[in-house]
C-alpha cells in the first residue's frame, strides 16, 4: 500500500476568526482559506459601488526588492521599467517566460530610491518569489519575501476616503491613483496605496501580520456609519470583471502573452535593460497577436462562463475566459479571446451556452467606469 501524496499547505488568513464571526462562507483560493461571501455577492458588490466595502487581501504576495541595483534588477526581471517610477508611485507590470507567456501580473511600488514592493497574486507568489530571486541575483539587490509577514486590507468604494481619513495623519487626498505613502493607520505602522481591483476609488493598507486584527477592527468600526460591508472573493470577481480587469488563471496564464491580452502598453521593448521574454515579445509585437481579449455583452438570453466557445458565423473564433451577470449593469457580460478580425467593437458573435448559440456584441472595455 502506497502512502498518500502530501497535500499542499493551505494558509489561514490572520483574520479568519473575524470572518467567521461575520458569517462568512469560506473557500480555498490560491492556497489560502479566504471568505467567498458574507451576506451575498450582489449585496456586497452594490455596497462597494454605492458606499464602501472592506476586503481581506492577506493572501496576496508581498516581495521586497532593495539595494543599489534594485531598479535595474526589476527592469531586467519584468516587462515594465520600474526604474522610471518616482518614489511613492506604482505601476502595473508582468513577469513573463522566455517565450513571452505571462507567469503573473503584478503591481510594483517604489518605496524609496533603492527599495521596491512587488505584489503578486496569491497562487503565483511562491513562483514569482523564486523567479525574482533568480533574476535579481546578478545585481546588487536582494529579495525579501514578506508574504507571510505582511497582511493587507482594502477599503474600496466612493466613501473610502471619508472612512480611512480619521484613522491616519496621512493626507490621503494627496496620494494619487497608483501612489503609495508610509505612515500610521489606527496607530499601526502601515503602507497605504491608492490602488484596487474593483474599478472604484479606495485604499490598500499593508501592515505586519501580527497587527492585522487591529487594523480590520479599526476600519470596520470607522466604516459602519458609512454603510460599509465586508466583501468576499465572489463580489471581488464581479467588481473586477465590470471594471475590465483580467484575473490570472482565467484571463491570463502562461499560454497568453501581453499583446493578446491588450496589455502591450505595459511592455518596455525600448527600455535600456534587457529582460526575460524581450525577443519573443518583440516578434509578437511586429507580427501582431493571433488573438485578442475583448469584452462581450450578451444580447441573447444566457450567461457566458469560462471555457464556453465563441463563434463568428459557423467559424470558431475563440473562447470565453470570464463571465457573469453584472449587478451594476443588469446584463450578462464576459471577457473572451477572439480572432483579431472579430475583435472590433460592434462585431456580433455567438457564445455556445448548453449546446445553444447565444448572440453577443463585442464592446469596448471597461464595462463600467466610476463617476468622476
Amino acid at each position: 500500500m502506497t502512502e498518500p501524496a502530501a497535500e499542499a499547505t493551505v494558509h489561514s488568513s490572520p483574520l479568519a476568526e473575524r470572518h467567521q464571526a461575520l458569517g462568512a462562507k469560506m473557500t480555498t483560493f490560491g492556497g489560502w482559506q479566504m471568505p467567498l461571501q458574507y451576506a451575498g455577492i450582489i449585496e456586497e458588490h452594490l455596497a462597494v459601488r454605492e458606499r464602501a466595502g472592506l476586503f481581506d487581501l492577506s493572501h496576496m504576495g508581498e516581495l521586497f526588492v532593495e539595494g543599489p541595483d534594485a531598479a535595474a534588477a526589476l527592469s531586467s526581471a519584468l516587462v515594465s521599467d520600474p526604474s522610471k517610477l518616482a518614489v511613492g508611485r506604482a505601476q502595473y507590470s508582468m513577469i513573463c517566460a522566455a517565450n513571452g507567456g505571462i507567469l503573473d501580473d503584478l503591481i510594483v511600488y517604489r518605496l524609496a530610491d533603492e527599495r521596491f514592493l512587488v505584489v503578486a497574486n496569491a497562487g503565483n507568489a511562491p513562483l514569482v518569489s523564486d523567479l525574482l530571486a533568480q533574476r535579481v541575483e546578478p545585481f546588487r539587490a536582494i529579495l525579501d519575501d514578506g508574504s507571510l509577514a505582511t497582511a493587507l486590507c482594502a477599503v474600496q468604494g466612493p466613501r473610502s476616503i471619508e472612512i480611512v481619513t480619521p484613522l491616519t495623519g496621512l493626507d490621503l487626498a494627496a496620494i494619487r491613483y497608483y501612489g503609495i505613502a508610509e505612515g500610521n493607520v489606527a496607530g499601526i505602522p502601515a503602507m497605504v496605496a491608492r490602488t484596487g481591483y474593483t474599478g472604484e476609488d479606495g485604499f490598500e493598507i499593508f501592515v505586519e501580520t501580527a497587527r492585522a486584527g487591529e487594523l480590520w477592527d479599526a476600519l470596520w468600526a470607522a466604516g459602519q456609519p458609512a454603510g460599509m460591508a465586508p466583501v468576499g472573493l465572489g463580489a471581488r470577481d464581479t467588481l473586477r470583471l465590470e471594471a475590465g480587469m483580467p484575473l490570472y488563471g482565467n484571463d491570463l496564464d502562461p499560454s497568453v502573452n501581453p499583446y493578446e491580452a491588450n496589455l502591450g502598453r505595459v511592455v518596455g521593448l525600448d527600455k535600456p535593460d534587457d529582460f526575460v521574454g524581450r525577443d519573443a515579445l518583440r516578434r509578437i509585437a511586429e507580427a501582431g497577436p493571433s488573438r485578442l481579449l475583448v469584452g462581450l455583452t450578451m444580447t441573447g438570453r444566457g450567461i457566458a462562463r469560462h471555457g464556453y466557445p465563441v463563434y463568428a458565423g459557423e467559424r470558431a473564433t475563440g473562447v470565453v475566459t470570464s463571465g457573469t451577470l453584472s449587478p451594476t449593469l443588469g446584463r450578462a457580460i464576459a471577457l473572451a479571446y477572439v480572432a483579431p478580425g472579430d475583435a472590433e467593437p460592434g462585431t456580433i458573435v455567438e457564445v455556445e451556452i448548453r449546446a445553444a448559440r447565444v448572440a453577443a456584441e463585442v464592446v469596448p472595455l471597461p464595462f463600467y467606469r466610476r463617476p468622476r
